[in-house]
């Protein structure tokens, strides 16, 4: 080895070339072994985290009200995941903005797996709806799972004489400017799919945007509003107990959970709507972490009791890896972007 040079100092103490005295030499190579060390302690120490997660409880962050699709759905998989991961899943609610103050709160969140976002075909539609956003979706959230897909159903209040969807159409065409359309939001999925249906009628309904679909179907109960398109699972039970009317289901084929019920395309060649849910997480949460999630929820969409669960509510397993689920958001938000483009949909 060639041997360092060292000098005395003034004060008579010994220091290396690069003016360091030699007791400090072995500390300064301790630093950087144990440096050199740390460099190489993420990648074991975040496989250790993931096996160990959760440790704690985890916030499901959805974007609408209690009861609604998106609050059942987040409700279904935050059960499941709580009893096989030994840790409560909290559905936090927060509604606004389509889903958008939601969506951001979990974009800013630390990426460590303890919050979670319930995501939505209506991410993909606000891709396009909203000019300025203070997140890209596609690139701040990490895909993590899907969960279900369910079609939407054309109910109406009981006091509406319109049985069926021709019918509908022609009380409305009678009644121009006297039927109002609820939706969860401007340009929700059920507002977006309520306005394809005025495009390809030709009916005049006003719009009236709430803030979940939870407030929109009350005040269609008590017939402040006579038409909306909800998802199946938010609106089932109340057509099952006669409280609402169901004309016809947007899906291309008859739902098992109401299996006498058309579909619009029955009437309305063509159309068809619907929405699905999954769960996302900010970007840079670690593979280990997304991967034993992803694990659990499609276990979860593989158990019998959950199928029947979600067959139930009018929907279908989504199952599959984050990547598939990655490409599903994808391509959603390009043929949303078409739909709010050509209907020249605003948000408010």
């Amino acid at each position: 080895m060639k041997n360092r040079k060292r000098e005395i100092c003034t004060s008579g103490s010994v220091r290396d070339e690069d003016g360091q005295p030699p007791h400090l030499l072995g500390h300064r190579r301790q630093f950087l072994h144990l440096a050199a060390g740390a460099a190489a302690l993420p990648a074991v120490s975040r496989f250790a985290w993931a096996q160990a997660y959760p440790t704690r409880p985890v916030r499901i962050v959805v974007g609408f009200p209690p009861g609604g699709g998106a609050d059942i759905t987040a409700r279904l998989i935050g059960q499941w995941l709580s009893e096989r991961l030994g840790q409560p899943f909290i559905i936090d609610n927060r509604p606004g903005a389509g889903s958008n103050i939601a969506t951001e709160a979990v974009v800013r969140a630390a990426p460590d797996g303890y919050s979670l976002l319930l995501v939505g075909s209506y991410n993909a539609i606000n891709a396009t709806l909203y000019d300025r956003l203070n997140f890209n979706f596609i690139r701040d959230i990490a895909p993590v799972a899907g969960i279900e897909r369910e079609p939407h159903v054309m109910v109406v209040n009981p006091s509406v004489p319109a049985k069926t969807v021709p019918e509908f159409i022609a009380y409305a065409k009678a009644n121009s400017g006297k039927i109002s359309m609820a939706s969860a939001g401007n340009g929700t999925p059920a507002h977006v799919s309520g306005e394809l249906f005025k495009m390809m009628t030709g009916v005049s309904m006003a719009h009236v945007p709430y803030r979940g679909a939870g407030p929109a179907l009350v005040d269609l109960l008590s017939g402040q509003v006579q038409v909306m398109f909800p998802t199946m699972s938010s609106s089932i039970e109340y057509v099952r107990g006669g409280k609402l009317r169901a004309l016809a289901v947007t899906a291309a084929t008859r739902s098992e959970a109401l299996p006498q019920t058309p579909t619009v395309s029955d009437f309305v060649p063509g159309f068809e709507g619907g929405i699905w849910y999954g769960l996302g997480a900010p970007k840079a949460t670690p593979a280990e972490i997304v991967n034993k999630l992803n694990k659990e929820v499609n276990t979860a969409l593989d158990d019998p009791k959950m199928k029947a669960r979600l067959a139930d509510l009018g929907g279908t397993p989504l199952p599959g890896s984050p990547v598939q689920f990655g490409n599903l958001i994808a391509e959603e938000t390009e043929k949303w972007g078409k739909v709010i483009r050509a209907a020249n949909i605003k948000p408010m």
